[in-house]
């Protein structure tokens, strides 16, 4: 072997080749060097991801599962994992197995996880319960609605996968309630601009949170808002359309009769704030 090459080969060798060989392999779900404090690896295949990453996409997937499932089959390669290897320092690792991972999360809750299964349900299906024109035309968005800081709150942690989330909460709920309030007497917005205003407002402020569920979330809202109804009224109605009744979601008791739509009167007045229909 020549020298040259010799000196290419303890290059090669050398921790400096090493760290850059690390960093041209990305995690493969966000695609951003993995440094070495936070690697992990599934236990069947090896392959390596961010923490942070792998965790999360165990939850997103198991969240889809009416039980916590036991195994994860790898995002890159699909195969059957059962637990992901942190830690590892050369001589130790920690251990954590999928169907931990899961039951760990002690604030993600039946209501959680229906809520979550609504965003993969076609758009719509509640289309028909609640009137969404009569919301804007009659200006009801001025009425206050007690709820919605907890329908919101629990919303985002559905979709983010994160118990703390309030602080996102609280971001989304200044920005709505700023738009909703926010009428100009000496000109009156027509109600479809009044409309398309706060839910750009609203994408807005959401999608740096919730990328790709961003719209379906601000229709979700709207409908919410537009129901007049509190949190265990709207879950009764959306369990009915979804089949979902008996899914073990706590739930007010059967009315008496079989519509799937609560009178919007049951918790918000129904009459308009400027005396108009």
């Amino acid at each position: 072997m020549s020298k040259s090459q010799e000196q290419q080969a303890e290059a090669d060798s050398s921790p400096s080749s090493s760290s850059s060989s690390s960093r041209s392999h990305p995690c493969p779900i966000c695609l951003s060097p993995t440094p070495q404090l936070q690697e992990s690896y599934l236990d069947r295949c090896f392959h390596k991801f961010c923490y942070k990453c792998i965790v999360q996409w165990t939850k997103v997937v198991a969240s889809k599962y009416s039980e916590a499932p036991s195994s994860l089959k790898c995002p890159f390669c699909k195969t059957e994992n059962f637990s992901i290897i942190h830690g590892y320092d050369g001589s130790s690792f920690e251990r954590h197995y999928v169907s931990q991972i899961f039951s760990d999360s002690v604030f993600f809750t039946e209501a959680h996880r229906y809520r979550l299964q609504c965003y993969y349900t076609e758009p719509g299906f509640l289309s028909d319960a609640f009137d969404i024109k009569r919301f804007w035309k009659s200006r009801k968005y001025l009425q206050s609605n007690p709820w919605l800081y907890s329908w919101l709150k629990r919303e985002i942690q559905a979709l983010m996968q994160e118990e703390d989330v309030d602080v996102v909460a609280h971001h989304m709920l200044g920005t709505m309630e700023s738009s909703l309030r926010r009428d100009d007497q000496r000109k009156l917005k027509a109600p479809e601009e009044r409309q398309g205003e706060f839910k750009t407002l609203l994408r807005d402020a959401a999608r740096p949170f919730l990328t790709g569920r961003t719209d379906r979330f601000v229709d979700e809202t709207e409908l919410f808002l537009a129901s007049g109804l509190n949190l265990e009224a709207y879950d009764d109605v959306c369990m009915r359309r979804l089949g979902l009744k008996d899914a073990g979601v706590d739930s007010p008791e059967e009315p008496t009769n079989d519509s799937a739509v609560v009178p919007q009167s049951l918790f918000v007045s129904d009459e308009d704030p400027d005396g108009a229909e």
